[in-house]
């Protein structure tokens, strides 16, 4: 197998990169836009740049490279961020995929594509893969429009990934998660907010590369969920975190979404059921208490 990985200097990037950089069997090739920040711990580690949203590129790095499956990181995921810049964030969800998604049905590429539970409108959850979208935010609308390019594609052998709230440690910084977070408000005696209406199924970020790198082994067909498997609120989140680390819950306030104004909106109950990759891939996902342990160590 050759495998090609977009947005590789990404969090779930740089996972699967240290997951299958010394892969038997794996020829591994990284891309990302900007310069490769990987280069300190894995010195011999293919990297090519690669901007996704460049139809050009996208079909000279994939001829050039001839992976036999890539797997699609790349994103623009700040929901906020999404909402205030909806022209961006379409080149950059939809379109590169659209472009991707062309090059390896062209040259019998199996493609892996990252999705998120945002393309639902929170009104019930966990759910299947079968369950019926409707995004609330420009975020979980371009997610939902990628997947739709993926799907519409002709020729084109696809897996769909589906994940929930990804936390994990980024090499070179950058970008913090709700474990270290709390973790470091707590310590520094900080009074934190933190709601408690909203319900998703954390992902450890090496769980989900974990995930990934089945489908593509399998060359899976389909939508699949790769995410934890208990149902928690972020606040149930801080107060694991809390205990694990064993600092003053007294800290942490309960709240609700409406306490926060934010550009975008975001679905109230999600969460997604995990069975089918369970059951046709053997995946297992990590336990939330063993997330943070791994966090920590990190």
């Amino acid at each position: 197998m050759k495998i090609l990985i977009t947005g590789a200097n990404g969090l779930l990037g740089q996972k699967l990169v240290a997951l299958l950089h010394a892969q038997p069997g794996v020829v591994l090739v990284a891309t990302g836009r900007g310069p490769n920040r990987l280069a300190e711990w894995y010195p011999t580690l293919r990297f090519v740049a690669l901007d996704v949203t460049d139809a050009s590129q996208v079909q000279r790095v994939l001829a050039q490279e001839q992976p036999t499956h890539v797997i699609h990181t790349a994103a623009m995921t700040n929901v906020d961020e999404c909402e205030l810049n909806q022209a961006t964030c379409w080149q950059q969800n939809v379109v590169a995929t659209a472009h991707l998604a062309a090059a390896c049905a062209a040259l019998g590429i199996h493609l892996t594509h990252l999705s998120t539970d945002f393309i639902f409108d929170g009104s019930a959850g966990p759910l299947a893969e079968d369950a019926v979208p409707a995004p609330i935010s420009h975020y979980g609308a371009s997610k939902l429009a990628a997947e739709q390019a993926v799907q519409g594609t002709a020729g084109l052998h696809w897996a769909i990934a589906r994940t929930v709230l990804v936390y994990g440690v980024l090499r070179g910084g950058g970008r913090t998660n709700i474990v270290l977070w709390v973790r470091d408000s707590l310590r520094a005696g900080k009074v934190i907010k933190v709601v408690d209406d909203q319900w998703r199924t954390p992902t450890l970020a090496e769980d989900l590369a974990v995930g990934c790198w089945l489908l593509a082994q399998h060359s899976a067909a389909g939508i699949y969920n790769i995410c934890g498997n208990e149902l928690l609120t972020p606040h149930a989140m801080a107060l694991r975190v809390a205990d694990y680390f064993a600092l003053d819950k007294n800290l942490i306030e309960r709240v609700d979404a409406r306490t926060f104004s934010q550009p975008a909106r975001r679905p109230a109950r999600t969460g997604l059921l995990i069975g089918k990759a369970q059951r046709e891939l053997g995946y297992r996902p990590r336990t939330f208490e063993e997330g943070i342990s791994l966090v920590a160590a990190q």
